[in-house]
């Protein structure tokens, strides 16, 4: 091989790495799965209880409560709708938005059917599709720095801000 294919070589980006390196660990990523599939379940029952009713908002609450049921289950398990063709492929484009465009969308899908109907039931049965979305959220600010480089900024910060008032004692002396 010559050098220039080993150049190459190393700068192109492993395929494996960028899809799994994305700042979750295993048990986090699989938490929102399950989080997600509990709140699709959560939105499917408590949407088909809110169209039993003769509210025409309730039933377009519960209709939007099953939809959004539907898309988490589309989105975090597509094993659930084999019967679906397009179900894999909308997965997997799911699972290349960033984390923090799923919060918003996640919790926005969880929080139309709240506004539009506001009852026990609604509330209730979007609070695990909107936990998801927190929980995308969350892992979108990234993972929490260690005591010591944190205390290694203080002390640089705090050295920084001595040498500014020795500085501006010395400009006015």
């Amino acid at each position: 091989m010559s050098s220039q294919d080993e150049q190459f070589q190393a700068a192109a980006p492993e395929p494996a790495a960028s899809s799994t390196d994305d700042g979750m660990t295993w048990w986090y990523r699989w938490l929102c799965r399950i989080a997600g599939v509990i709140g699709g379940m959560s939105c499917a029952f408590a949407g088909l209880w809110n169209c039993v009713t003769i509210n025409p908002l309730n039933i377009a609450a519960g209709v939007w409560m099953m939809l959004n049921a539907f898309v988490l289950f589309l989105c975090e398990a597509p094993f659930c709708c084999q019967f679906i063709e397009f179900a894999n492929a909308v997965s997997a484009r799911a699972d290349k938005l960033r984390h923090w465009q799923k919060a918003v969308f996640y919790c926005g899908m969880a929080m139309f059917p709240v506004m539009l109907s506001l009852t026990v039931t609604t509330l209730f049965g979007n609070a695990i599709a909107f936990a998801t979305g927190v929980l995308y959220g969350l892992s979108a600010l990234g993972k929490k720095g260690d005591a010591i480089s944190y205390a290694r900024i203080h002390q640089q910060q705090k050295q920084m801000d001595e040498e500014k008032l020795t500085g501006s004692l010395e400009g006015q002396a």
